[in-house]
């Protein structure tokens, strides 16, 4: 790596640096060495600050790994990454407590209404895919791949199934324990939308919940009965401590697991998903988090494979990208009658899907 030489004296950097407005992040930024990963950092930054994000518990490792590099380079902007859930997080938003929502799934109709009602403009930014994964124990040998029919047996309902031999009667006759996100985590909504909502049943309510993933993990590593779901980044990190159940896709009636090309090519259906960020507009009149979005989305999608997560396809990316330095205010995921759209999200992430929050 080639290091940084001054080829003149320390206040002619100073005053270059003054003169530069916010587009001076990817160059503040520096670059890093591919062979060691080492960042070198091209200029000392000035810029000040405080951000506040919260939200999903999936999203935060990305939102973390992005203010890692970020503060390395602008170490005098303080920012605050939360996982209280993104449900919890919409909350603190149109609260206008925080800067950026961190959200696992696109936002409700109920939580739009309320951004419109309190005066809240945003700018809507898909960052990546996830697979929402089903683990178990390792020491299941039981369980060789789930259909959503399965899954239904085991999550839904009064009258969901209490021991696994009621799934299958070849499996053992033993208490199935689950670990499940809070109601407040976009993973439990996803969840449920995916497996009851078109149904308009409920998850069953004797699962032990809990906001922190990590919870879960020690739950289900810590049970040989037990069964849980969350994103998959908690799963490739604690892969030595449970197995990824492959799911049966639908379509066509073959199980795969939550791999990065299952999970970028939707074969991992029906639980692929995109992950969001939620910018405050008015917090992007200030430059520490102009500058920072603009970092974020600069180097998400590395970010994201760093912790476990499948880069958007390039044209995503750009179309965030585009909407971010237009700051194209609303979402794509409401329509003008105030229900959601579903669907994949390439087709709904277009111009002619977006309802501005000042409509």
């Amino acid at each position: 790596m080639k290091k940084v030489t001054w080829i003149a004296p320390i206040m002619i950097g100073v005053a270059l640096l003054q003169s530069m407005g916010c587009d001076s992040a990817k160059r503040e930024a520096g670059t890093t060495d591919a062979e060691t990963g080492e960042m070198s950092i091209a200029e000392e930054s000035n810029l000040v600050g405080a951000i506040k994000i919260d939200g999903s518990s999936t999203v935060q490792p990305i939102s973390d790994a992005v203010r890692e590099s970020f503060i390395a380079v602008h170490p005098q902007v303080d920012i605050s990454v939360g996982g209280n859930g993104t449900g919890n997080g919409f909350k603190s938003f149109y609260d206008k407590g925080t800067d950026i929502s961190d959200a696992s799934r696109a936002i409700k109709p109920g939580e739009f209404e309320k951004c419109v009602a309190n005066g809240v403009s945003f700018v809507e930014l898909p960052v990546a895919y996830d697979g929402l994964t089903i683990v178990v124990n390792p020491e299941n040998d039981w369980v060789k791949e789930l259909t959503v029919a399965q899954l239904k047996t085991i999550f839904i309902g009064a009258d969901a199934a209490k021991n696994w031999s009621d799934v299958d009667p070849s499996w053992p006759k033993e208490p199935i324990n689950i670990f499940a996100p809070g109601t407040g985590s976009g993973t439990y909504d996803y969840f449920h939308e995916v497996l009851a909502k078109k149904d308009g049943t409920e998850l069953r309510s004797d699962m032990s919940l809990n906001e922190d993933d990590n919870i879960l993990v020690q739950g289900v590593a810590g049970n040989k009965f037990s069964i849980g779901f969350f994103g998959v980044a908690y799963f490739t990190e604690n892969q030595d401590k449970l197995r990824a159940i492959p799911i049966v896709n639908p379509k066509d009636e073959t199980a795969y697991e939550p791999t990065t090309d299952n999970i970028a090519s939707n074969k991992y259906a029906p639980f692929s998903r995109p992950l969001f960020i939620y910018v405050n507009t008015e917090s992007l009149n200030r430059a520490e988090i102009q500058t920072f979005v603009e970092y974020y989305m600069e180097t998400v999608s590395e970010a994201c494979e760093k912790v476990g997560y499948v880069r958007l396809p390039e044209a995503i990316i750009a179309k965030a990208q585009q909407n971010l330095d237009a700051v194209e205010a609303g979402t794509h995921f409401v329509d003008e009658s105030g229900e959601s759209r579903s669907g994949a999200l390439k087709d709904l992430f277009v111009e002619d899907n977006l309802v501005n929050t000042q409509k």
